[in-house]
């Protein structure tokens, strides 16, 4: 389906929704790292997509299959939203922003206490989404063990949110897109030699208190980065580009000590201490030269 835009805007391939661990700070320096050649493009964390994004931008996913997926079912609903209705999420966001308060964004938010939850569209899932990304601390998206939204609102003045540019933009950039709710191991189906994997997971803890390793309600510890590794390595021996995100921890280098480990330098703004917030080191591991 294409999207036909009928007034003039601002192109700006950019995330719709902030994400932790979002990559935007880093591009400069991961995407020179990323191979030139490649065929087919695979995100299976794709969050909020800022990689993505920024391939776009560059032209450099012309005429390629390019397949992002998350196991997040709120955020891949709302990746479907902006790819197949732009202008009727612009209108209920902006439905939304007229309505802004505490007292709304609390009704918004216990939504999903719900069982009428299920029944909503995917317009409104995704306006809800959006909404409170836009207006929550931080931009936090975390959920509790029932798979509850919970974090609290955000002190901004005039959040912007419905930011009509970025949503047309994505809208464009999404329309030649396979998007898919689904875990990241269905990537070795459907992965082939020469093609390129991005994997940006949940991060393993730098230390017992950094560890926000869920933004649904399946954790994302050691155990699921053992898995990870296991699927790193055999998409590796079936020719394909891998690329990895993570973090600068002992347990990561020697878990991928046979790969490529490069070291870039990022800015951790999530974190209820402004004293722990600021520079960091991350890991981009690869397995080609």
């Amino acid at each position: 389906m294409t999207i036909k835009i009928d007034k003039p805007f601002n192109r700006q391939y950019q995330p719709f929704v902030k994400w932790v661990g979002g990559k935007r700070g880093l591009l400069t320096q991961i995407l020179p790292l990323f191979p030139k050649e490649f065929n087919n493009y695979y995100e299976p964390f794709v969050g909020g997509g800022a990689v993505f994004f920024e391939l776009f931008s560059r032209r450099a996913l012309k005429n390629k299959k390019v397949v992002l997926s998350d196991i997040n079912v709120e955020l891949i609903n709302t990746y479907n939203v902006i790819k197949n209705s732009p202008y009727e999420l612009i209108n209920k966001l902006k439905e939304y922003k007229k309505k802004h308060s505490k007292e709304f964004y609390y009704e918004i938010r216990e939504l999903d206490r719900k069982e009428s939850f299920n029944q909503l569209s995917n317009l409104d899932r995704a306006t809800r989404f959006i909404y409170l990304n836009k207006t929550c601390f931080n931009g936090l998206y975390r959920v509790n063990k029932k798979g509850y939204f919970n974090t609290p609102i955000g002190s901004y003045k005039n959040p912007n949110i419905a930011d009509c540019d970025v949503i047309l933009s994505a809208s464009e950039a999404l329309q030649n897109v396979t998007i898919k709710h689904q875990s990241f191991k269905e990537v070795l189906k459907e992965a082939k030699k020469d093609d390129l994997v991005y994997f940006d997971p949940p991060y393993y803890p730098l230390n017992d208190t950094s560890n926000f390793t869920s933004y649904d309600s399946n954790c994302f510890l050691e155990d699921e980065q053992f898995e990870l590794f296991e699927l790193f390595e055999k998409l590796s021996n079936m020719g394909v580009k891998v690329v990895q995100s993570n973090s600068d921890t002992e347990f990561i280098k020697d878990l991928y000590k046979n790969y490529d480990i490069q070291i870039v330098n990022a800015n951790r703004f999530i974190n209820s201490k402004s004293n722990r917030r600021g520079k960091i080191t991350e890991v981009l591991i690869r397995n080609y030269k």
